[in-house]
């Protein structure tokens, strides 16, 4: 941990996201990101998206909607993956017209990144991938905000040598997401002194609440999940001085094709919004 310095002293300009003008980090208003794990088809994922929209308006909560189009970390050869690259982005595309939204993905291979980022507004990198150089420097290249995901395995101080490779590019919109660290064998604990630690960076931390209830292969060929304390852990997180909060919804949890176990009730969100943004406003943001 003594290690973490930066060799110069830096403070990142605010992140701005279009559509919407959403500006992230240096006390702007809590951000959410929020979606279905896996696009399923393109109803449903307007259907989450839309309710998504309404809920954030009514409080004034600005939003990322966030689909993965395919999940190519996925526990088993035969879960879901999603409708893949083409289809995908077609949907994202044309929720993002639609509803007027900023969208969100993940990116695993470089041969994609040319194609999401002419419809991705935040490329996001998969905790998975924080430590692979070459696909993090192309993801950087395309000049979009990157979302990168700390790896279950990193401690928070390192999280510096993956932003110092975006750097490196000319890329400084930068989001860095706390996930949760592995602790033994199919579980994970958060330390929430990873937020304050991240934020050193001078970029602004968001604290995925739903992954961090995961239980990675805890199912045996998929993986299994705690949906029920992701409300508590992102309460602590907003209080701990979180930049924007991560949550992924579904309409029927227990039926989504991907991460049902640790995704929350589309109709229970609306009421931790309202805590979160209570809480937010008792920090000063």
């Amino acid at each position: 941990m003594a290690g973490f310095v930066r060799q110069e002293s830096f403070m990142a300009d605010l992140i701005k996201i279009e559509p919407g003008g959403i500006s992230l980090g240096h006390g702007a208003p809590l951000v959410l990101i929020s979606g279905p794990c896996v696009i399923e088809d393109y109803e449903t994922t307007y259907r989450i998206g839309a309710a998504l929209k309404e809920m954030a308006a009514k409080i004034g909560m600005p939003l990322i909607f966030k689909a993965s189009y395919d999940k190519a970390n996925r526990t088993s050869i035969q879960s879901y993956r999603g409708p893949g690259l083409e289809d995908g982005l077609k949907i994202l595309a044309k929720i993002k017209r639609e509803l007027g939204l900023p969208v969100l993905s993940d990116v695993h291979r470089i041969g994609e990144i040319a194609a999401a980022a002419e419809v991705l507004d935040v490329i996001q990198i998969p905790a998975f991938l924080c430590r692979q150089t070459d696909v993090i420097v192309e993801i950087a290249r395309a000049a979009k905000p990157v979302n990168i995901k700390k790896g279950q395995f990193l401690a928070p101080w390192d999280i510096t040598n993956v932003v110092e490779k975006i750097e490196s590019t000319g890329n400084h919109r930068v989001l860095l997401t706390e996930r949760g660290s592995m602790f033994g064998y199919n579980n994970l604990v958060v330390d929430f002194r990873s937020i304050a630690i991240m934020q050193k960076t001078g970029y602004p931390v968001i604290f995925d609440a739903t992954h961090s209830v995961q239980l990675p292969g805890g199912a045996g060929s998929s993986s299994a999940g705690q949906r029920e304390y992701a409300p508590l852990l992102a309460r602590a997180a907003v209080a701990a001085g979180a930049d924007g909060v991560f949550i992924e919804v579904h309409h029927d949890p227990d039926r989504a094709l991907c991460d049902g176990p640790n995704s929350l009730k589309l109709d229970t969100l609306y009421d931790l919004l309202l805590q979160l943004q209570s809480i937010s406003r008792v920090m000063g943001r």
